[in-house]
């Protein structure tokens, strides 16, 4: 598939080096902005409603962001923003970032030899038009048994503390851990390129 190379200026609203990675593999040239938000402020009981929701309140603090800025140049290309969020859920319950190394062990001991499933959102804005839209991936993981040396290797290492539910499935120790994967890795690891590429495609000629 060739990517566009459009008239117009993507944003992606992440600092995660793996969303980063994912959009640069899918052909885009790309400018960052991250939000500044306290994700813990916004609450919803399913985990969908809160993967739209912190996507979505990302997106309009980046849009806030822009419009106060000084150095826009009115003349520049239409932008279109890309915004995201995941959390990890594991038997109903909605995990985010660990609160630090108990957690992310509790979190990764947990998924031994059982089931966890990611949400994924892709929130994207039009900046000239105005057009938003947003939607969800979910991927279903099956792992085999994870032992103490891999989680003390990886809370050594410490990129699990940055993820949600401490859930790396990319990573080279977790590799062998995994059973089954039902989805991409890709919106695991936090940009769905499927639905990412279809709400770009919509955006740019809305």
């Amino acid at each position: 598939m060739e990517p566009p190379t459009s008239p117009f200026k993507i944003i992606l609203g992440s600092s995660s080096v793996a969303r980063q990675k994912i959009l640069a593999e899918m052909g885009y040239d790309f400018t960052i902005m991250s939000a500044d938000i306290d994700e813990k402020a916004i609450r919803t009981e399913k985990p969908e409603d809160l993967v739209m929701a912190l996507a979505k309140a990302k997106a309009d603090a980046i849009v806030s962001k822009l419009q106060t800025s000084d150095d826009q140049d009115k003349d520049a290309k239409p932008s279109i923003l890309i915004a995201s969020d995941t959390v990890v859920v594991y038997e109903g319950a909605i995990r985010e970032k660990p609160s630090g190394e108990e957690e992310a062990r509790q979190f990764i001991k947990s998924y031994s030899g059982k089931h966890a499933a990611t949400l994924s959102s892709v929130f994207v804005t039009n900046l000239k038009t105005g057009f938003t839209k947003g939607d969800w991936d979910k991927v279903e993981i099956h792992f085999h048994e994870i032992s103490d040396d891999v989680i003390d290797k990886l809370l050594e290492e410490g990129l699990v503390l940055r993820v949600a539910g401490a859930l790396i499935i990319e990573h080279p120790l977790i590799v062998p851990c995994v059973k089954d994967v039902k989805g991409t890795t890709d919106s695991v690891m936090g940009l769905p390129k499927a639905l990412t590429e279809k709400l770009l495609k919509e955006a740019m000629n809305a």
